[in-house]
């Protein structure tokens, strides 16, 4: 007969899941830290930060950086970086707007620069993977690369993108919708995609697989090399969109294009959580940073200091994102160790 001790046992010895808070800690961590810094610029600018205008504008402005955010996430995670996006911005947009001179449907045009964008990304992905070069080296090539193609396709001239020669594109890109700025939308709309994508899909979990353990993934029969490519495509297709969606949004395409998009950009990929070292990562995170960075610049204008501190605020959000990223890991790598 089992004695009540046993019986009082549970059946099995599985681990309970981690919980609600853990899980999701890191998001609510981003955010308490976005509605702190919006409670500080009300304070320090209550004229400018009670104004529906400065939300407006904020709607319209952070989605152009925003969303290649979104995407970047995904090679973060696997343990990699991307630093061409700007010049893969620019190669896209200018194939779009050659086209489109040519007399190709603007439809043909735009799908031409997203074919664009996607080469792009598969050369970086394929050097990175294939060949096991680093991504912070072979990304500032490639850098050079897409710039320099996209200078000498242009001839270092812009080209106007007026509504009245694209009224489609300003419907699609930059007419509000309802009163809501249509950036604003289009970023919802890609991050909802993105986070089924990485959260919901056999790719997402091969991506944190990949990042978190790349001998793991190896052996489970996941395909690395596919999964770094497919990431490295997906952020030159965000970028061809933030590309063309800034260039209409500025009524003019400049073969500068993309140029102080690097800095935010990865800015709102570490200030939201994703792990420098690869395997973790939130696109929900990210996209609350991109808003945050977005708002330092006004906020930092807004309450009368001096605009110069905006790269000195950039910097330390890197810094400190890092700091903070790489003792939780040696923390939790510790704890796995010790087990406590």
């Amino acid at each position: 007969m089992p004695t009540e001790t046993a019986k009082a046992r549970p059946a099995d010895n599985r681990v309970a899941p981690p919980s609600w808070l853990r899980r999701y800690g890191s998001q609510l961590g981003i955010i308490g830290v976005g509605l702190a810094m919006w409670l500080g610029f009300v304070l320090a600018a209550p004229a400018v930060f009670t104004n529906i205008d400065i939300y407006k504008a904020f709607a319209q402005t952070t989605p152009q950086f925003g969303i290649i955010a979104l995407a970047l996430t995904f090679v973060v995670i696997t343990g990699e970086i991307d630093l061409s996006f700007p010049s893969i911005m620019a190669l896209g947009t200018a194939t779009f707007c050659l086209l489109a001179q040519a007399g190709a449907p603007w439809p043909l045009a735009l799908l031409a620069a997203f074919a664009a964008g996607a080469m792009c990304g598969w050369v970086n992905g394929t050097l990175v993977a294939r060949l096991n070069i680093p991504s912070l080296v072979i990304t500032i090539g490639t850098s050079f690369l897409f710039r320099g193609l996209e200078l000498v396709l242009m001839n270092g001239t812009g080209v106007p993108l007026t509504a009245d020669q694209y009224p489609a594109l300003h419907a699609i890109f930059r007419e509000p919708v309802f009163g809501i700025p249509v950036q604003t939308l289009w970023m919802i709309g890609v991050a909802i995609v993105l986070w089924v994508l990485l959260n919901r899909t056999r790719f997402g979990a091969h991506v944190f697989l990949v990042g978190d353990n790349p001998t793991s993934a190896r052996l489970m029969g996941v395909d690395a090399v596919q999964v770094k490519t497919r990431c490295f495509i997906l952020v030159g297709l965000v970028a061809v969109l933030a590309g063309v969606m800034t260039s209409v949004y500025g009524y003019y395409f400049w073969p500068t294009l993309g140029d102080g998009f690097l800095l935010n950009t990865i800015a709102s990929v570490f200030l939201g959580g994703t792990s420098v070292f690869g395997g973790t990562g939130s696109i929900v995170g990210s996209f609350v940073a991109s808003y945050i960075i977005g708002a330092i610049n006004a906020g930092i204008v807004s309450a009368g200091i001096n605009a110069f501190y905006t790269q000195l605020c950039f910097g330390l959000v890197i810094v400190l994102s890092v700091v903070l990223q790489t003792v939780i890991e040696r923390r939790i790598r510790r704890q796995s160790i010790t087990g406590r």
